[in-house]
């Protein structure tokens, strides 16, 4: 009851609102571990915080700033030098945040580090082009329309991570098409990058968390990114019917509306009825609100997903001869239920 609590209190603090009777120790460890700790600084700034509570967040805030800088001259760089190989990127999640919000503002959220989509065919010119401005491979995935390559630098704060495709399974992007069709050009220091519509970040946004990252099946809940939401549905030019409009298949539309659902109950966005009244998605989400109360029954509750896996599999077209998935699938999953991920809650 008490995570739960912290939790909700935590919540509160999202939106901007002052909660009653916190418990600030708990509310502020479960910031730290999803990662939302700076976004109290409006809170700090009002003088609704302790006196303890609000120094940690000025300090972080004030941290986060200064790394912030650190990752703009990096990625205004690396796009110069991506541009003079006749290379354009898309930005995607923290970069495209960080290249069209202004500090104060962009320093509210920790990012990890700097996602670049390419097209296929510059994968080897990228990654030579980077090569010579000082980056070494960290990490690399085999080949594959899910290729990607974490590369770093010496004395840089964040790692490139290149991407020939957006995150998540490219059954979900079949209604999106080309991100670079969404995108219009945007300029960083010496270099200039594509910026998706905050419609296709927030498409993006979804699929990332509820498929790449498995949070449809297992119940979790990535509270930084919620809030990344919360700030794209803001924008004058957000259109909601246009979100739901990329769905793909029942199973989209309800991974889409789980994620809607969350951001109307729990950050308070004012979401269309029409894409948080189905039962599927409210029963997920109702799912994730006891699984956080009682941590135990995550295990148990991970058969929640399964129908929806299966109904996966047909829609994408792959052989179903068995009503089960495959005891690797279920041994993964089972895994990501049992342990905690960091910022995930």
């Amino acid at each position: 009851m008490g995570s739960n609590r912290d939790f909700h209190d935590l919540c509160v603090c999202l939106r901007g609102e002052s909660p009653k009777a916190p418990d600030w120790l708990g509310v502020v460890a479960l910031a730290n571990k999803t990662l939302t700790t700076p976004a109290l600084i409006d809170l700090a700034r009002r003088g609704a915080l302790p006196s303890d509570v609000a120094a940690l967040v000025e300090a972080m805030f004030a941290r986060n700033l200064r790394r912030n800088a650190r990752l703009v001259a990096q990625l205004g760089e690396t796009l110069a030098a991506l541009n003079g190989c006749g290379v354009t990127p898309v930005l995607l999640k923290g970069a495209a945040l960080l290249a069209t919000t202004d500090s104060d503002r962009a320093a509210r959220r920790l990012a990890c580090d700097l996602d670049l989509l390419i097209a296929p065919r510059e994968r080897a010119l990228a990654l030579d082009c980077l090569a010579r401005h000082g980056y070494s491979v960290f990490r690399q995935a085999d080949e594959g329309v899910n290729w990607f390559a974490d590369l770093g630098r010496p004395g840089d704060v964040g790692m490139i991570d290149l991407h020939i495709a957006p995150p998540g399974p490219a059954h979900h992007y079949r209604a999106l098409g080309e991100v670079a069709a969404h995108c219009r050009p945007v300029a960083l220091g010496p270099g200039w990058g594509l910026l998706p519509s905050p419609v296709c970040q927030a498409h993006i946004l979804i699929v990332h968390d509820q498929f790449q990252d498995h949070d449809y099946w297992v119940g979790d809940l990535d509270l930084r990114h919620l809030r990344d939401l919360r700030e794209l549905a803001a924008q004058d030019d957000f259109d909601w019917g246009r979100l739901a409009s990329f769905a793909v298949g029942a199973l989209g539309r309800n991974a889409m509306e789980t994620e809607l659902a969350a951001l109307h109950a729990l950050l308070g966005v004012d979401v269309p009825r029409a894409l948080r009244r189905r039962f599927v998605p409210r029963l997920q989400h109702q799912r994730r609100m006891l699984q956080l109360r009682f941590p135990a029954l995550r295990p148990a509750l991970l058969a929640a997903g399964l129908f929806d896996l299966i109904a996966y599999r047909a829609e994408v077209g792959a052989k179903a001869t068995r009503w089960l998935p495959e005891r690797a699938t279920l041994r993964f999953l089972l895994q990501l239920a049992r342990g905690g991920r960091d910022a995930k809650i």
